[in-house]
């Protein structure tokens, strides 16, 4: 029968295999439908933990996975995939909860660090720990570690590729004011 869908398809049959077999299409959907579970599945506990969810969550891993827990704004932008008036915002935010503060930026005087306040500092620490018995009690049984091992560097490598500045790492960030420490290595790991 014309435009009836193939038995063993689901639905509507619109699965879009390419002729070496591959689907494109339910691939890029699984990522999507597992991202947004997980988000879900996670979000109410980074609300608790942090009064916000996890744009903000990530803003404060990222400055805390930084050298001297700073991040050029314009950086944290391109690592985050917000838009500079999205990332003020965010920043804005997180600044009046306390949890992060601005500091001018002395090579670039249009440039503005995101510095994570102690009280942000110990609020991540905190939420990352509850976050991380929260991934742990949803992967429990799922994967292998070694799957686990090879989803990650598969992601990573699709990470990669759609989304190069989320990996990036900044310049040094210099001391802090009052440090007489010479800034050193990488301002930034990548939040995977």
């Amino acid at each position: 029968m014309a435009g009836a869908p193939d038995p063993g398809r689901t639905g509507t049959g619109w699965a879009c295999p390419t002729a070496a077999g591959r689907d494109p299409i339910t691939l890029v959907g699984l990522v999507f439908e597992t991202a947004s579970g997980l988000r879900h599945a996670l979000g109410a506990s980074l609300l608790d933990e942090l009064g916000s969810g996890g744009q903000s969550f990530e803003i404060l891993v990222r400055l805390g996975r930084s050298d001297g827990g700073r991040l050029r704004m314009a950086d944290l932008a391109a690592q985050t995939g917000l838009t500079p008036s999205g990332l003020t915002r965010a920043v804005d935010r997180l600044v009046v909860s306390g949890l992060v503060e601005r500091g001018s930026c002395p090579q670039d005087r249009r440039g503005a660090y995101a510095i994570l306040t102690s009280l942000g500092a110990e609020r991540t620490a905190a939420a990352l720990q509850r976050h991380e018995r929260d991934i742990a009690e949803i992967l429990d049984g799922a994967l292998e570690p070694e799957e686990e091992r090879e989803l990650v560097e598969l992601l990573r490598r699709l990470r990669d590729r759609v989304n190069p500045h989320a990996g990036l790492v900044g310049e040094p960030a210099p001391p802090a004011a009052g440090d007489g420490s010479a800034p050193a290595g990488e301002t930034s790991t990548a939040l995977a």
